[in-house]
């Protein structure tokens, strides 16, 4: 297997897929080695029958250039769920879903294809096809294991900011999603205990 990690960052208007909508998302694939080989970004039209939540709409009033970069010529999901899966399946290698923290991210994307498109995300022992192989990765449960933090402070806030490239935390999901990337990258580049410089690394 040669991995290519699609680091993907969304942002949606309430904490339910289906109750609420997925307003926009970003992926970044990075090769086995942390390099970014191409990115993805949309916008999506809200779910016809679904609600906003008040909190959500609330918090993001403190994020004015966020909610505008979410909620500016969106396109209906079905197109855009149709484009992002054309262009997975261009990427090289084994893609590998990754975001940080995959419960969350994972849950709307796989929801939306489902949705949309009637195939899942993630390997399982169903028929039909499977978008990305493996079950994916948490890049916070991986920050963890790398460095030997506690998982509950691995979060974006709380590392370096040149592990992220120097990319802020904006909640425009180009930028989380090219900020958690390039954390990737930084933790490809760390060698946990146990484990073989990355130069003398094989990829399984």
């Amino acid at each position: 297997m040669t991995p290519t990690y699609v680091v993907t960052d969304i942002e949606v208007n309430g904490p339910t897929p289906g109750e609420h909508s997925m307003l926009a998302f970003a992926s970044v694939a990075l090769d086995a080695e942390g390099q970014e080989v191409e990115s993805f970004e949309a916008v999506l039209e809200t779910l016809p029958e679904a609600g906003e939540d008040p909190i959500t709409r609330q918090w993001f009033r403190n994020f004015p250039e966020a909610w505008t970069a979410a909620t500016t010529n969106p396109q209906p999901p079905e197109e855009v769920m149709q484009r992002y899966a054309a262009w997975v399946r261009t990427l090289p290698g084994q893609p590998v879903f990754a975001a940080h923290p995959l419960a969350f991210d994972g849950a709307w994307i796989d929801y939306y294809l489902r949705r949309f498109l009637g195939i899942r995300m993630l390997k399982g022992p169903w028929i039909g096809e499977r978008l990305f192989y493996t079950p994916g990765l948490c890049i916070q449960a991986f920050a963890a294991g790398r460095t030997g933090r506690r998982f509950e402070s691995c979060t974006s806030e709380a590392f370096p900011p040149e592990w992220l490239g120097h990319v802020p935390h904006s909640h425009i999901s180009i930028e989380d999603a090219r900020g958690s990337a390039n954390l990737l990258r930084t933790l490809l580049k760390m060698t946990a205990p146990g484990e073989p410089p990355p130069d003398q690394r094989r990829h399984p």
